[in-house]
């Protein structure tokens, strides 16, 4: 479902039928954070899930008020790989276990 900044995002439920206007974010509620329209603007949640479609990739989101945005919210997102249990450093790449490179991008030792 699109977010109410139109990007792509399968956390974001929205409910207009017949005049209601019900918005939340499942990432965040499943970690009991507070939602609200503006997180979207700077949520990289949409990116990682274009970047990665991954079905072993799990995320958790967090909103916190970072020194560097000025105090602004944003949503901070961790990864974990339920394949090989383990935390992912960079969600838009992947574990690097589950879909590994071809051969053709590999580079050999001489």
């Amino acid at each position: 479902m699109k977010t109410p900044i139109g990007k792509e995002c399968k956390y974001f439920y929205g409910d207009y039928y017949r005049g209601r206007h019900i918005e939340e974010c499942n990432l965040l509620k499943a970690s009991n954070q507070t939602w609200s329209a503006d997180l979207c603007r700077t949520c990289p949640v949409p990116g990682i899930l274009q970047a990665n479609a991954c079905e072993f990739l799990q995320l958790r989101g967090v909103v916190n008020r970072p020194l560097t945005s000025g105090f602004q919210r944003r949503v901070q997102v961790t990864a974990y790989c339920e394949k090989i249990h383990k935390d992912v450093n960079e969600p838009h790449i992947g574990c690097g276990e589950c879909h590994p490179l071809p051969p053709l991008f590999e580079i050999k030792p001489k």
